[in-house]
Parts: C-alpha cells; structure tokens; sequence
C-alpha cells in the first residue's frame, strides 16, 4: 500500500514526463515571452508619424502583431529616433536595426542606377511608378540589393515633390537662380538644380526647420505631408505645386536576418506588407490632398501651381539630365519609364 509521500513522488514522476519530455509549448498569447523568445523587428524611419509612411508602420507593426498572436514584434521608431537619415542604412547593413524605408534617393550611393526615380517629371501618377517597379527593369533593379546584404520587400508612396522658398514666386526654371535649396543625398537631384542655376544643400531631412529658421537655406523641395509634418511652410513664403518629382520609399530589410525567419513568418510578413502597400498608396493620395487644402485655407503662404504647359517647359530645361543618367548607367532604365511607352 502506497503512503501518501509515495504517492506524490509518483505524480510528479507523471507530471515531469508529460509535459517535461515535451518540445517546449508556446503559451497561446505570445505576448508572454521574453523578447529573446519572440522574434522582433526594429524599423526605423525617419520621418513623422502622421504622414503616410508613419500611418502604414504603425499599421503593419499592429496587423503583423495580430496575426502572429504577438510571435512577431515590430518595434517602430519614427522621427529618427534611433537614427538618422545618413546613419539608418549603416545601421541595416550590421544588423542594429532589421528593417527601415529609407526614400529612393537615398539608396542611390549604394545603388546610383536607382537615381532614375529622382529624374524630373519622370512620371505622372503612383500608378505609372509602381508600374515601372513591376516591370523587368524595376525588378532588376530590386534584385541589385541582394548584393548588398539587403532584401526589398516593396515600396510604399509618399507623393510628389513641390519647392517652397522665401524669397519670391518659382514660376519658371530661371527663378530657381542663385537659391540655396535643401535636396535628399541623390547625384541626380543635384544636377537638376545645379542646371537650374540654384545651389542645392544636401541636408537631413529632421534639421531642415532649424535650416529654414536661421536661414541657412532658401528654400527646400518635398512632398506637402512631409512639408506640413515638420512645419516647414512657416519658414517659407511661397509654395509652387509642381509635381516635378516622385517621392516613394523602399521597404528594405536586413537579409541575414530575413532567411533565418520561419518561412511561415516569411509569408506572414509579405502578405501583410502587400496589404498594407495597397492602403498606404490611398492614404498618401488622400493626405497629400487634404495637406494641401489646409494649406489654401490657412492663407500662411502664397501658392502658385505649375499649369501642364508650363510643365512641359520646365521639363525640357531637364533634358539634359536625362542625356546625363543615360550616358552614365544605360538608356534602358530610361526606355522603360511609362511615358516612353505609350
């Protein structure tokens, strides 16, 4: 006959090797293990978090927590947090950070034939640019990132480019003269305004205000959302929608880190960033819009918007940028664009 001491020797013997010669067993709410057992994902960006990038991480991070019952983390630093504009590839590359969407232009010192999207008027809609991206070019062009250590997972709207300044109206190339003009870190958006006459300032984008204020600079060129987010307009008397340029940003992730995620996780986050991608492009379009009519109502700053003839003027002032891109890195990326092939 058992004595109650054997008894309970016995039932733990039972309980240990039930459960202890299991595999470990995640609990149902992931959300309870350490970040050492779940898989986490820094992305850093720099911009606010009420533009459209800001909107879709916060989204994606909040979607891809859902879905993995909190598994999978994304720890979203906006505003450069964590780093700035020239410090997050750096960042990417040694694996500091897993994740950023960093603009086009920024990527051009690590790949300059991604300068193409920085040519002016080089598109005429969101469409004609993801278009360009989807098509055997834009993929060979995602596909030189896998040199680098890096992954494109996809590419998210911000809008297109407009230029401000204090000093007077931008009606024509020619008032672009002599103007210190802040530009993201991109040969080709250099040469557009060098031709112009003006002298671009490569500058980050999170100190552009304080450039403004203490008059640094002139003038700076960039989408309305990221425009009104760090209220630049305030510093600026006059506003020229133009849409001479496309502002987009590359989903980009660290790829050692990437092929060591669970396939399952894999498509969980490919998945979850198409259907983010396809609400960001609506609510950039809808920002943009509604950035620009706040803008027309306050009566802070004087607007004036470039007609399609006059378009056309500024956009054959930048031929010889085009002849440039050409010569230097192949006439097929610029064959490929939309407006070529129609």
């Amino acid at each position: 006959m058992y004595t109650r001491s054997s008894l309970k020797l016995i039932g733990f013997i039972l309980v240990f090797m039930l459960f202890g010669c299991q595999s470990t067993q995640y609990p149902k709410d992931y959300e309870q293990l350490g970040e050492d057992e779940r898989i986490v994902i820094r992305f850093s960006h720099v911009v606010g978090e009420d533009t459209p990038k800001g909107l879709a991480a916060r989204k994606f991070a909040q979607l891809v927590k859902d879905r993995s019952n909190g598994y999978v983390e994304v720890q979203v630093f906006p505003n450069g947090f964590l780093y700035k504009d020239g410090e997050e590839m750096e960042a990417l590359l040694q694996g500091d950070v897993q994740m950023i969407a960093p603009a086009t232009s920024k990527v051009t010192e690590l790949i300059p034939e991604w300068s193409v999207i920085d040519l002016p008027f080089a598109f005429n809609s969101y469409e004609e640019v993801h278009k360009y991206i989807a098509s055997p070019v834009g993929k060979g062009l995602s596909s030189k990132f896998d040199n680098h250590g890096l992954l494109m997972l996809g590419m998210w709207d911000n809008g297109f480019k407009q230029i401000s300044n204090r000093d007077h109206p931008i009606l024509k190339p020619a008032d672009l003269h002599n103007l210190k003009i802040r530009i993201m870190p991109s040969e080709i958006l250099e040469k557009q305004f060098i031709s112009l006459g003006a002298i671009p300032q490569k500058i980050d984008f999170n100190t552009v205000f304080t450039h403004l204020e203490k008059s640094d600079i002139d003038g700076q060129e960039n989408t309305l959302s990221n425009i009104t987010s760090k209220n630049l307009h305030y510093h600026q008397n006059y506003l020229t929608i133009s849409d001479h340029g496309y502002l987009g940003y590359l989903l980009l992730m660290n790829k050692e880190f990437w092929d060591k995620l669970p396939q399952s996780i894999q498509i969980l986050i490919k998945d979850t960033l198409k259907e983010v991608s396809e609400w960001e492009m609506e609510q950039a379009k809808k920002t943009n819009g509604e950035k620009l009519a706040e803008l027309e109502d306050c009566q802070c700053i004087d607007i004036y918007r470039l007609s399609d003839e006059e378009k056309q003027a500024w956009e054959k002032d930048f031929k010889p940028i085009y002849d440039y891109f050409t010569v230097k890195y192949g006439e097929k990326y610029i064959k490929a664009l939309p407006k070529y092939k129609e």
